[in-house]
């Protein structure tokens, strides 16, 4: 099978390259993702034979989104929507990441890929638009929505937790947003499975089990790394932010477990495996 991954250095780039290590990495250095043009020409030279593409690549500032919504449109939206064209003229499936930050974040039930969206703020607006472009381009394509990302790699919440935790005796985080946190080990073994086999196009769900809120989701990081810093429960409104994070980030991966047979992984398990690999390195 020969894949090609947009993306390098992300956490999610990073874990495809250990599931998929013959796949053709693009980074930015062969396809600028603020540039959609030559993005997609450095796509149509290289993508003869390919059985799939897989988008990992993103603008993830989500606060940074709030004043540079344009260059993220130009990352999460237009060059997307470029490749999927590209994807499409050679009948190559197309595999894409979104994100929860699709949807408002309102009631409890977690969100269904059919339900409305209706982003809260620029990132989430430039991720819709970016879902809208590839299926604009009319090719087989998988969007693949998910939450909360971790791994060993990069900047992300699990890596936050262990500096704080390890310099300050308590900390405070928001307790009344839930989601499911995803290790991006996860999210590329996903991947790679569809890119396999992807019999079936649309929109589906992938995130981590159990729900949880972030205050939770950091106990569980302490405990894990045998740190003792008390986590003490705050209101979203005690911790303001440029961007409005959804207060519901439930997913609902029940199409993605009946159309291609991948369960939501435990992220209880993502989460043992990083800080062992972060003792590790």
């Amino acid at each position: 099978m020969r894949v090609i991954v947009l993306g390098r250095t992300g956490q999610v780039a990073r874990e495809l390259a250990r599931v998929l290590p013959d796949a053709l990495f693009l980074g930015r250095e062969e396809a600028d993702f603020l540039t959609p043009d030559a993005a997609a020409t450095a796509l149509s030279e290289r993508i003869e034979g390919a059985d799939a593409v897989i988008n990992a690549a993103a603008w993830t500032a989500v606060d940074k989104a709030e004043t540079e919504e344009a260059a993220a449109h130009l990352v999460n939206a237009d060059t997307p929507g470029a490749l999927a064209r590209v994807a499409a003229a050679h009948d190559v499936p197309f595999l894409h990441i979104s994100t929860d930050y699709v949807f408002d974040g309102s009631g409890t039930a977690p969100w269904r890929p059919d339900d409305p969206t209706g982003p809260l703020g620029a990132y989430g607006r430039t991720k819709l638009a970016g879902e809208q472009a590839v299926r604009a381009a009319g090719g087989r394509h998988v969007i693949l929505r998910t939450s909360w990302v971790f791994s060993a790699h990069g900047a992300n919440f699990v890596k936050t937790m262990l500096r704080l935790g390890a310099e300050r005796p308590r900390l405070t985080v928001v307790a009344d947003q839930i989601g499911g946190p995803t290790p991006a080990g996860a999210i590329a073994d996903a991947l790679a499975a569809i890119a396999r086999d992807p019999h079936t196009p649309g929109t589906f769900h992938f995130a981590g089990a159990p729900d949880t809120s972030w205050a939770g989701f950091a106990r569980a990081i302490m405990a894990g790394a045998g740190l003792t810093a008390e986590i003490a429960d705050i209101p979203t409104s005690a911790y303001p932010t440029p961007a409005q994070r959804p207060a519901n980030s439930r997913l609902d991966c029940t199409t993605l477990a009946d159309t291609y047979g991948i369960a939501r992984p435990d992220w209880r398990e993502g989460l043992a495996q990083v800080l062992h690999d972060l003792r590790a390195s």
